[in-house]
């Protein structure tokens, strides 16, 4: 079924492309001011759960005491579904005045002049309470399209309770991989695989990330291209295989498992992601405590972790009232209210503003007293994502599975995820 959905989305995708191409932004024009005595509704959409919508309901009860003439109408549905929705109404011209928007598609709706260049309504938005580094994972071509409502960090979970259970201490912060992969082993010789060390890592494009940061490169260049070769990709993988001959836990089992991961499932002792999934962690694996340490590095001192701001707001291009919408975006990811109704739930607050408003303690206070542990490492964020690339790490993480179940050869997977590539980026 996912295999079909993203077929579905990338097919509307380029449909959206082909139509929107050479249209501009229908924001660009002269824009009438915002007048407060006037009443405006303006629809509101974004991807969560009944627990979000209650957050977002909330919220706009805050924002309407100040700005009671604006009317805000939401709508919100699962993730995948979220996207397909916007898809079809970016190519006939009809999105949501204000939505909430992912990095990830930054070059696919900014190129096509769908979303507003937050320049224009400028008046409405504070940006100083950005750091530049979180202003540019929604920047593209020096133009402001989205801002972020949070951050993450690539992290390393570790189940203490587990490791405590045998007798073993936390892997080193920021070791190399090598000394990493010889943790894994230890673990999974002590334990008997029950519970492994941790997954194959390899699998995850988000690794192989860090170690092209750490020499200096990027997953894809300014200009919307792969910014790695066939021959650092078959590195990389190759560099699995003995994590694959018994150190991690065999991708048989995690099928059998899935959608929970081997970490959630307390299957294995360790597991890489983003900062923010602490708290799903420790709902599913049932945890008292889990360390957060910083991951392996390919190169000490390298500044090879990033703020990973994924979930972004940005404007309809073609919205009849930008500076209420602006307003309202500005009200999402700069208000005090916003931090103390959402806390980190949609990433550690991106703007001063906002963390202001929040309370951190438990969990929120282990993320950020980890985003601090690792301030060094904090680099530049990457160059925005090249069109279909939610495609493309999908793809990669499908490849990374079939190397672990052994129905594909290193080789064969490179030239797979390579010809995959470039029917993506050609379109």
């Amino acid at each position: 079924m996912s295999r079909i959905r993203t077929t579905t989305v990338w097919g509307a995708a380029t449909a959206f492309v082909l139509i929107l191409t050479g249209c501009g932004s229908a924001g660009s024009g002269e824009q009438a001011e915002y007048d407060p005595d006037e009443k405006v509704s303006l629809d509101f959409a974004w991807w969560g759960n009944d627990d979000r919508a209650a957050r977002y309901n909330e919220l706009i009860a805050a924002f309407n005491e100040e700005y009671p003439n604006i009317t805000v109408k939401t709508t919100f549905t699962d993730f995948p579904s979220y996207w397909e929705q916007r898809q079809v109404e970016a190519a006939s011209g009809s999105l949501p005045d204000v939505f909430q928007f992912s990095d990830s598609y930054l070059r696919q709706y900014g190129e096509s002049g769908a979303i507003l260049d937050l320049a224009e309504v400028a008046d409405q938005i504070d940006f100083t309470t950005f750091e530049d580094s979180l202003l540019s994972t929604g920047r593209l071509d020096g133009v402001q399209y989205s801002l972020p409502t949070g951050y993450s960090l690539w992290a390393n979970f570790v189940n203490q309770d587990l490791l405590d259970a045998q007798g073993l201490d936390l892997p080193e912060a920021g070791s190399s991989f090598e000394e990493f992969d010889d943790w894994l082993a230890e673990v999974t010789e002590k334990t008997g695989g029950d519970p492994f060390g941790g997954t194959d890592y390899t699998q995850r494009i988000q690794v192989f990330e860090l170690q092209l940061r750490a020499a200096g490169k990027s997953l894809y260049t300014p200009e919307g291209e792969l910014g790695f070769t066939e021959e650092e990709l078959s590195d990389f993988w190759q560099s699995g295989a003995g994590l694959r001959d018994g150190v991690t836990i065999p991708q048989q089992q995690l099928e059998e498992i899935s959608p929970v991961s081997g970490f959630g499932a307390t299957r294995t002792i360790s597991e890489m992601s983003w900062s923010n999934f602490l708290g799903g962690y420790l709902a599913d694996s049932g945890a008292s405590s889990i360390a957060i340490v910083a991951p392996p590095t390919a190169e000490p001192g390298a500044k090879d972790l990033y703020r990973q701001g994924g979930l972004q707001v940005a404007i309809s291009s073609r919205t009849e009232h930008p500076e209420a919408a602006a307003l309202f975006l500005d009200y999402v990811v700069n208000s005090p209210e916003a931090g103390e109704i959402f806390g980190t739930t949609l990433g550690f607050p991106a703007s001063t503003s906002k963390l202001e408003g929040a309370t951190l303690e438990g969990p929120d206070q282990q993320v950020a007293d980890y985003i601090e542990s690792v301030s060094d490492r904090i680099g530049d964020a990457p160059p925005a994502a090249v069109v279909g690339y939610g495609s493309l790490e999908q793809k990669f993480w499908d490849l990374g599975k079939e190397l672990g179940l052994g129905t594909k050869t290193v080789d064969a997977a490179v030239s797979e995820f390579f010809a995959e590539a470039e029917v993506i980026l050609a379109n």
